[in-house]
């Protein structure tokens, strides 16, 4: 099952179900008018959200063109949104690049950061920049929504109330990140709002590309039209999303609407060293970060700038004939 939030004009948008192929949805307001109030009551409105699913794809009921830029993220603002670290090849690029080793918890107990989740981007919403001097990155993730989450769960637990997924443009403003850090109480201005893709997505409806409560595709990142990464999702990472909800629910409850996110998909090299840029047959990066922190341990200084008014970033996810199965996110940096 797949579904969108189309933008009209209130804050938390219209809930519809579209089809496989993304080119037709229904009003599911007879159901849920939000995707929030669907998760509210998951265990009874999911069946029926399914049925109309399947009446999509038979066409037995109503459907309309589904257009991904009339979508707001699929839920435009979340009780909780939470930012883990699965990957961690991209901690340890970021922390080489400053003389700095990993510590040994870091592969056993995730990093993990709590976001502003009042006021998501659309997946087609410009993303707005204050000054270039606070150095504007995209971060390419994976994220998932959950139902109501006990404290104290377990991985194994944590899987059952993974509910749908999604693609993240989780931005991040990398001039700020230090001295925020230096404080010793984590990010706030160096965290702007984040979007994700058009389309959530049920596991179920990811079949066999939904493996370890990982996706295994890889995440095309193109920047200013140029491919950018090319990651592969289901690879190299250190903790599935299962863990990271998990991690998340540790000490407390998540309730229903929580957005738990991968961090920035990184893979290693073919060498087990960093990874390559795609136009030298590598995977690519998806962060301008991590191509700087590879420019800096060889070359001693960085060189790739971050982005600045009029840059473009497109993030997808395409399945194995060549068909996208979230919808792009595709925005425009724009200087307010």
């Amino acid at each position: 099952m797949k579904l969108a939030t189309l933008k009209n004009g209130s804050r938390d948008g219209r809930l519809v179900v579209v089809s496989k192929d993304l080119t037709r949805c229904t009003d599911a307001a007879r159901i849920a008018p939000t995707l929030q109030a669907a998760l509210d009551d998951w265990e009874s409105v999911a069946p029926r959200l399914a049925r109309m699913a399947e009446g999509v794809e038979l066409g037995s009921v109503p459907t309309f063109r589904f257009h991904e830029r009339e979508c707001e993220s699929p839920l435009p603002r979340a009780y909780q949104w939470a930012d883990g670290s699965a990957y961690i090849n991209h901690v340890e690029l970021v922390r080489k690049a400053r003389g700095a080793e990993v510590p040994e918890s870091f592969y056993d107990d995730p990093l993990m950061y709590q976001g502003g989740s009042d006021a998501f981007l659309g997946p087609r919403d410009p993303i707005p920049l204050g000054d270039p001097a606070w150095g504007c990155d995209m971060e390419g993730e994976i994220a998932v929504i959950t139902d109501d989450v006990p404290m104290g769960v377990s991985e194994a637990e944590a899987s059952g109330h993974i509910k749908l997924i999604m693609l993240c443009n989780d931005v991040s403003l990398r001039g700020l990140i230090p001295a925020e850090l230096a404080k010793g109480f984590g990010f706030f201005q160096s965290k702007p709002p984040s979007a994700f893709s058009p389309v959530a997505v049920t596991p179920e409806a990811l079949g066999d590309l939904w493996k370890d409560n990982l996706v295994h595709r890889p995440l095309h990142v193109d920047y200013n039209g140029e491919p950018f990464g090319r990651a592969e999702a289901g690879v190299d990472a250190t903790f599935s999303l299962a863990r990271l909800v998990s991690h998340a629910a540790k000490t407390r409850p998540l309730s229903a609407g929580t957005v738990i996110g991968s961090g920035t998909v990184s893979n290693k090299g073919a060498d087990g060293g960093p990874g390559k840029p795609v136009s030298e047959g590598g995977l690519g990066y998806s962060c301008i970060a991590e191509i700087r922190m590879i420019e800096k341990i060889a070359t001693g200084d960085f060189k790739t700038p971050f982005m600045k008014a009029g840059d473009t970033v497109r993030m997808e996810m395409l399945d194995g004939s060549g068909k996208s199965i979230f919808g792009a996110i595709e925005q425009v940096v724009e200087a307010v």
